[in-house]
């Protein structure tokens, strides 16, 4: 995909639009920009009609005299093709490609791919959005390319958010909650310009404090690594909110690894990677992107991150609200610490002895409606080792209420921060009681303003979390077909490959069948049935076979028997597994290892290639973790070789990027001096 960062200026931020076409769709595009403040030139362009929306129209591209900055084709598809050719003939900036039934429809109509082609040629080096695409609002210079209504007002800085969806655009410019949107833009199918090329554009504008970006697809994983260096250079937090977290078919099915690494968790480990924070849900998108633009810009070459951790105090005057704000952090990162000595002291002397301290703190009633008492309560609990102060407040409707009260707290809160350089929040419980203009009001004074607590530790849990420095190159898988038969190797010949790659595997030898592999047995050794993908409760597996006589009386399936080596004194069994993600990369997967791999689901995702030190932080979250490290005065696994068996399996998934779909080492036995893999899968396409 061509990049077009250097040439998006003319297009995002028009002094001149043409808008190509009739009906209410081109009239909605003037009363757009109209709406958000433009007073540049609009010029309708119509075949038949004399004027769109009280304008003047010309009859064609070639009769605008002024150069064109940007278009909007609100034509079919067919003439959009021809329309984009004009423009770009005239040296327009850019333009926004509105009609549908292009790549995106090809399962409906096999003329989509063939039509995107023609299109793309059109256009050459001429930016353009979509197709399928409504737009974008750009609330700092007061212009825009928008087909509909919008909630946008201009503003001086703020957040950019980038979806590929209109209609979630036309939504999150609805939101209520005080966030000051600088820039809106649609992206469509993406079929030229895509996501992370308009915001590494993006990145480069001062008045853009973070970028959110709602994914359906992630495209060119080269795009998402450069958009990632770029925020850290600029230090801008980016967010992401990705669709696909429900479950969904998957081809491969004959292993552990395919089960373990569900629907998502490619993205989940590719935006980890990227250090881009991901977002559960809308409120929780917004709330962050607010933290994101209150919080500011951090230093370049830093990783964008607005908070340093998730170490908070909580303020409110009831205790009900005390034990919610815990409990709403329970399973998150976001911590209270206790009270040190001198907030101790600072908050005795301003609360007096009745009040119980305590973080999160119930400071009764006792300075309520003393707005220097309430300062001087809220300074108290500032600290060097607290990354955010909340102070919970629910604001009273104002159609039935008087807030005079809290308005205030309100005061007090920013006079507190003013005076402590700390950063403070206010938060309501529920979202609907902090009124909008009350939002941007704290906002603007620095202090953050959260809609919702369990939103607000979702955000705080998420915008607090170390992000890595997404330098290293990702894997990208090879581009066989998706229909290209696989084939699977025996595990002779798996664990065979992943060998010569400095994995430890047990001696073995394969017999044709039980009675021959039987005479072969002459000390402690493992029996296995070849062919069967899941060897236990298939009559498959026979363990601590000592003697011939044993050998011949276990209860095996027919075929071919492999006589392995039995490994003794294993401490902990891994699962380490590797599936080939044609969007997001190649998958590790570390997991609790053997039978009951599924029923523990206790694993951890990272892309490949990762690091030892990213494996053994990684192995390190699982809840086997403690036998690896000696639980209860048992012996440690020896942790080298069990990062040396994992860069083994990656280092055979590099060397066979183009055609490897799967590997898994399940179990791989962890012992005080080794880490040996007893049972291995590869699967493969065909070349």
């Amino acid at each position: 995909m061509q990049d077009h960062t250097a040439n998006l200026t003319r297009l995002l931020s028009p002094k001149t639009l043409a808008v190509v076409g009739g009906g209410a769709w081109c009239a909605a595009i003037i009363d757009a920009a109209r709406q958000i403040g433009f007073e540049g030139t609009i010029t309708p362009v119509h075949p038949k009609a004399s004027e769109v929306a009280g304008l003047p129209a010309l009859r064609s591209v070639a009769e605008i005299a002024h150069p064109i900055d940007a278009a909007f084709i609100g034509v079919n598809r067919h003439a959009t093709i021809e329309v984009v050719g004009q423009l770009r003939a005239a040296g327009a900036g850019g333009a926004i490609c509105f009609a549908s039934g292009f790549a995106e429809a090809q399962a409906e109509d096999a003329q989509g791919s063939s039509l995107q082609a023609e299109l793309l040629t059109a256009a050459g080096d001429m930016p353009i959005l979509g197709p399928n695409c409504y737009g974008f609002l750009n609330a700092l210079d007061q212009t825009g390319i928008w087909p509909d209504q919008h909630g946008m007002t201009p503003v001086d800085r703020g957040v950019a958010i980038l979806t590929q969806s209109s209609n979630i655009a036309i939504n999150l410019t609805m939101q209520a909650r005080g966030l000051p949107i600088g820039v809106v833009v649609t992206c469509g199918n993406q079929a030229q310009t895509d996501q992370t090329t308009l915001a590494r554009h993006l990145l480069a504008d001062p008045r853009i404090t973070a970028i959110g970006l709602h994914v359906e697809g992630m495209g060119d994983l080269r795009g998402w690594q450069d958009l990632a260096r770029a925020a850290r250079a600029a230090g801008k937090p980016l967010i992401a909110l990705k669709s696909g977290r429900s479950a969904q078919a998957r081809a491969a099915t004959v292993s552990h690894t395919a089960s373990l690494a569900g629907s998502d968790s490619a993205a989940d480990a590719l935006f980890a990677r990227l250090g881009i924070a991901r977002a559960e849900n809308l409120p929780v998108f917004l709330e962050a992107l607010k933290l994101a633009h209150v919080f500011g810009v951090a230093p370049q070459g830093a990783a964008g991150i607005c908070l340093p951790g998730a170490a908070i105090g909580s303020i409110s005057c009831s205790g009900g609200e005390a034990a919610l704000a815990a409990d709403t952090a329970v399973g998150t990162s976001v911590t209270f610490p206790p009270l040190n000595d001198v907030q101790t002291q600072a908050l005795r002397a301003a609360l007096g002895p009745m009040v119980a301290l305590a973080n999160p703190l119930d400071y009764h009633t006792y300075v309520w409606r003393d707005e220097a008492a309430m300062t001087r309560a809220w300074a108290a609990m500032a600290d060097p080792a607290l990354d955010l102060i909340l102070v919970v407040l629910d604001y009273p409707r104002a159609d039935l209420c008087d807030p005079a009260d809290w308005d205030i707290a309100t005061r007090a809160v920013c006079a507190a921060a003013r005076q402590t350089g700390t950063r403070y929040g206010v938060v309501a419980t529920l979202p609907e009681l902090m009124p909008e203009a009350t939002s941007r009001h704290l906002m603007e004074a620095g202090v953050m303003a959260f809609n919702g607590l369990d939103h607000a530790i979702a955000a705080i849990d998420l915008m607090g979390r170390s992000r890595p420095d997404a330098t290293g190159e990702i894997l990208l898988p090879g581009a066989h077909a998706p229909d290209r038969p696989l084939r699977t190797l025996t595990e002779v010949a798996a664990k065979a490959a992943l060998a010569a790659c400095g994995l430890r595997i047990p001696d073995a030898q394969v017999f044709p069948d039980q009675a021959t592999a039987a005479e072969a047995v002459t000390g402690p050794c493992v029996l296995k049935v070849q062919g069967l993908a899941h060897k236990t409760g298939a009559r498959g597996l026979a363990l601590d076979i000592t003697s011939p006589e044993a050998a011949r009386a276990a209860d095996l399936a027919p075929g071919p028997v492999l006589v392995e080596e039995m490994v003794t004194g294993a401490v902990a069994e891994l699962l380490v597994g590797v599936t080939r993600d044609p969007a997001h990369g190649f998958l590790l997967t570390l997991a609790a290892g053997g039978t009951a791999t599924e029923l523990w689901d206790d694993k951890v995702n990272l892309l490949v290639p990762a690091s030892r030190a990213e494996v053994a932080r990684a192995l390190d979250t699982l809840r086997l973790a403690p036998l690896l490290h000696g639980y209860r005065g048992a012996p440690a696994a020896n942790i080298g070789a069990v990062l040396d068996a994992v860069a083994a399996i990656q280092a055979y998934v590099t060397q066979t990027a183009d055609t490897v779909e799967e590997v898994e080492v399940n179990p791989l036995l962890c012992t005080p001096r080794d880490a040996i893999a007893v049972d291995a899968l590869i699967r493969l396409a065909e070349t």
